[in-house]
């Protein structure tokens, strides 16, 4: 029972899901496996489970993070099923495994186009810019290509945010002196809102609300270091060109 509910928390943690929905979920699978009196405690880091009279307690590390939420959505499903008795703790098990190696992502075809739609779409309703949008979804798309393309290369956290932000300004001042767009400022306030950390922040003020202070301060240090990645690659190539 431990190892499957700590592995459902780690799936949820890695990717994206706040420290109380994994609290409450790993919960709600202890006391429908009937150990009501486990205890557990999470942080963005690691989850550490014991159960009551029982000498050993376990912990889960977790070093990846991401943002994929119908894996959680999907082990959320799981937990009911086994909740409501439609699965036992090895379908479980084996459930989350294959969720693990077998992901179902969206293509990448589909994440470069909304990425475009959205820089886009944001920057006429931040800016108001209706010419320079259809060169805002075109640089958006390719600044979630080098997004992509650098996290699949090189592990380095948040050198992928920053390497996209410096093609996303060459591309915005590029755009604008070959006269394709009118706005460098416009442009870039567009195309960078798909690599906006939105749900680590959104988590680092709902686990902070909840009073999980330690995984609050850390993703909110988190989504700053994004944040500062991104704005450190536009201001690089600012003050160069």
């Amino acid at each position: 029972m431990i190892k499957t509910a700590l592995h459902a928390g780690r799936i949820m943690i890695e990717n994206g899901s706040e420290v109380a929905r994994v609290e409450d979920t790993i919960h709600r699978i202890a006391v429908s496996a009937g150990y009501p009196q486990s205890k557990v405690y999470v942080t963005i880091t690691g989850i550490m489970m014991s159960i009551s009279d029982e000498e050993n307690a376990q912990i889960e590390p977790i070093n990846l993070r991401t943002i994929d939420l119908e894996k959680i959505t999907r082990v959320n499903d799981l937990s009911r099923k086994f909740a409501a008795g439609a699965i036992d703790l090895v379908e479980f098990e084996s459930d989350l495994t294959e969720l693990e190696v077998h992901p179902r992502y969206f293509p990448l075809w589909m994440q470069l186009v909304s990425a475009g739609i959205v820089s886009g779409t944001l920057e006429v309703v931040f800016r108001n810019n209706f010419p320079d949008f259809w060169i805002t979804c075109l640089i958006g798309l390719i600044g979630w290509g080098v997004f992509y393309a650098v996290n699949k290369l090189a592990q380095v956290r948040f050198l992928s945010e920053f390497l996209a932000a410096v093609a996303i300004g060459l591309l915005a001042i590029l755009a604008v002196h070959v006269h394709w767009g009118n706005s460098v400022d416009d442009i870039i306030i567009g195309s960078v809102m798909p690599l906006v950390p939105g749900v680590p922040l959104t988590n680092a003020v709902r686990d902070l609300l909840t009073g999980d202070l330690v995984s609050g301060i850390a993703r909110g240090i988190e989504a700053l270091m994004s944040a500062v990645a991104i704005g450190s690659g536009i201001a690089m190539i600012l003050q160069i060109l």
